[in-house]
């Protein structure tokens, strides 16, 4: 995992630097290793658009795409391959999805200051059925609030008193996410499994490497 955080920054900011991060990666990989690209018979023009703005999409807009497409997906339901494949469809590019129910997402996730009912959540979701490729969120900063929703998610407080502390003393708004760097690289390779792109993948017939 590459797992940035970032001071002083909302979640609006957080999807433009996983935004750029993504596409920073991608034309570097154009640039640079276009020859490694042949070598794996990837097709290279549907990396070339790979550039800002990604399109963003809320959680609900998203539910409404994948009832479009006969999808039973309802407002609170979590998304799995299927659905992020369906969604990922209708793009040429990755897609963000933003404002997930925090019934869904963890704890430490800031609530929306006008819906509360959602999380400044998002998740970048790569083209072409690879899934989600980052997770991330705007983290709570407020210590009542977070030992709040710590208790709401019936989660031992003295297990998590170094994480309180980080807050108990003050603290500034802040996001961050993670980027799965095998998933990402398996997507920029177009390979047709995960494991091809892992070290020593666990293999059905396979423990050791």
């Amino acid at each position: 995992m590459l797992e940035p955080e970032a001071a002083y920054v909302e979640m609006d900011e957080a999807m433009g630097l996983g935004e750029g991060l993504v596409s920073a990666i991608v034309q570097s990989v154009l640039k640079n290793k276009s020859r490694e690209l042949e070598m794996l018979k990837r097709d290279a023009t549907k990396l070339e658009n790979i550039k800002p703005p990604f399109p963003r999409i809320s959680y609900e807009d998203a539910i409404g795409v994948l009832q479009k497409h006969g999808n039973p997906a309802k407002f609170g339901d979590d998304f799995g391959g299927d659905e992020e494949t369906i969604i990922s469809s209708a793009f040429d590019r990755p897609v963000l999805i933003h404002r997930y129910p925090t019934s869904i997402k963890a704890f430490y996730m800031q609530p929306d200051a006008e819906r509360p009912e959602l999380a400044l959540a998002f998740d970048m979701i790569a083209p072409e059925g690879y899934g989600e490729i980052i997770g991330g969120s705007q983290r709570i900063h407020d210590y009542d609030l977070l030992l709040k929703r710590l208790h709401e998610h019936n989660l031992p407080e003295e297990s998590f008193q170094w994480y309180l502390d980080l807050r108990r003393y003050g603290s500034v708004p802040h996001s961050g996410f993670g980027m799965g760097l095998e998933r990402t690289v398996a997507w920029i390779c177009g390979t047709e499994h995960i494991r091809e792109v892992i070290p020593f993948p666990r293999m059905i017939y396979r423990v050791y490497p």
